[in-house]
């Protein structure tokens, strides 16, 4: 017993000499650093003065310190940065469903603006502004060297005042001009509408009208289509979807899951991370789902394309999807301002981080490019080219009038989804899809 007493006291005795011998220096290191971070502080204040009493000219003190906090954010991430009141004020009105401008989100590459994707209705959805295009100038002012948001007010103004983008764009040679009319954006979050026997939702943001919009566009359109039972399914239109809030993301992925995670966020420190989980209930009653992303499917529709996938509860349709696997936290500050910072990266249920990689599809459907007259004229004449269209050819005298008028019926059925195929294949594509899981029955969609 005397022995293990001692032992146990030789041991603290040591390890009070062993701590001491290693935070001497961790300590000396410790004070080594604040000092650095002082002389650091020490020399912004000099160059600060020197600005304010030797720069051609007069300078705004609070300007200059704004436009210094700002880029000290932006030396972190594209997506961290500081907003000023009025740049604050705007942004939740953004997320409460209506503002003004052009309808186009955008990002910073390489200095250059970078749309995201254009908002369906809005002046730049009317003029053919696509993801992935590069805006260089406005009103013939080059964005070369601006901030984001610089760039972002050189597009703001007026309603009903004309403005002129320059844009570059993959596959033309040289940048074009498009003339804009700058109106009021009206975000409506999601629009329903059932083409055939699939309801359509068109997910445009995620502002805080998302969920409920969502919600009662489905009771709208089933109660319309006559119940569930004459719905095939329900296609998630997340295409351009530029993201938005965190919590409208994991409403929409849990409106259709009854169990499991919707979407993890880690931080620097594990004391940062968080869950979200999908509690009991499913506003599709287990119909099959298809979820159509493209490039300009961003943020929250990751978190949603990327839920509904490892669930196996939809099926992804389209192309890779942006890429933005970081949150942002909005911290207000004293002046009335706020500070954008990415504080975590999300994850899907089955663990994978898509920063800079996106939601792969499960099926890669790319969106043809429209084709010029000529030659849709000439696609209509080799569709129009039948047996009934040969001179003296023999009529068909052995159906009865129901039965032409069924044929008829099928025949106005299968013009129609021609006619949706030109003019958006990926949708055409996703209703097909969906007419196939439908027939197989539920058990082939929830395997």
């Amino acid at each position: 017993m005397r022995n293990t007493v001692l032992a146990a006291v030789g041991g603290a005795i040591l390890g009070l000499v062993a701590t001491s011998q290693i935070a001497g220096p961790l300590v000396a290191q410790e004070n080594a650093s604040n000092a650095s971070v002082y002389e650091q502080l020490d020399l912004f204040g000099d160059i600060f003065e020197r600005i304010r009493s030797s720069y051609v000219e007069e300078v705004d003190d609070a300007q200059l310190i704004e436009s210094a906090i700002d880029g000290m954010l932006r030396s972190l991430d594209p997506h961290s940065s500081y907003l000023s009141p009025d740049d604050a004020r705007r942004m939740r009105v953004s997320t409460s469903g209506e503002f003004g401008g052009l309808g186009i989100e955008v990002t910073q590459e390489e200095g250059w603006v970078k749309v995201v994707a254009p908002m369906d209705g809005t002046p730049a959805d009317a003029a053919g502004i696509l993801a992935g295009d590069y805006i260089t100038a406005v009103d013939g002012e080059s964005v070369l060297g601006l901030t984001l948001d610089e760039a972002v007010q050189l597009m703001r103004g007026p309603v009903g005042a004309e403005i002129v983008i320059t844009v570059v764009r993959e596959g033309e040679v040289e940048p074009f001009d498009v003339s804009l009319i700058r109106d009021t954006i009206k975000l409506t979050a999601v629009r329903s509408r059932t083409e055939g026997r699939a309801v359509v939702l068109r997910v445009t943001t995620f502002n805080e009208q998302t969920f409920p919009n969502l919600r009662d566009g489905i009771t709208e359109q089933v109660e319309e289509a006559g119940g569930w039972d004459n719905v095939d399914g329900l296609i998630l239109d997340l295409r351009n979807n530029p993201g938005g809030l965190l919590s409208q993301a994991v409403y929409v992925s849990d409106a259709f899951l009854d169990a499991g995670e919707i979407v993890s966020t880690r931080g620097r420190l594990a004391s940062d991370g968080d869950r979200f989980n999908a509690t009991p209930g499913d506003l599709a009653e287990g119909k099959p789902i298809v979820v159509l992303i493209n490039g300009g499917s961003a943020s929250a529709s990751e978190i949603v394309a990327g839920a509904l996938q490892d669930h196996r509860r939809g099926i992804v349709v389209g192309t890779n999807s942006f890429g933005k696997g970081s949150v942002q936290t909005v911290i207000p500050l004293d002046d009335d301002g706020a500070m954008r910072l990415t504080t975590a990266r999300y994850y899907t249920p089955s663990g994978r981080s898509i920063q800079a990689l996106g939601i792969s599809p499960d099926i890669i459907v790319e969106q043809p490019r429209p084709v010029d007259d000529e030659t849709a004229e000439e696609e209509e004449e080799r569709r129009q080219r039948s047996e009934a269209g040969l001179r003296g050819s023999l009529e068909n005298d052995s159906l009865s009038e129901d039965q032409l008028e069924q044929i008829e019926e099928e025949r106005a059925r299968a013009e129609a989804a021609a006619e949706l195929r030109e003019q958006d294949y990926q949708l055409a594509y996703a209703i097909d899809i969906l007419k196939g899981l439908n027939a197989l029955g539920p058990l082939a969609v929830n395997d």
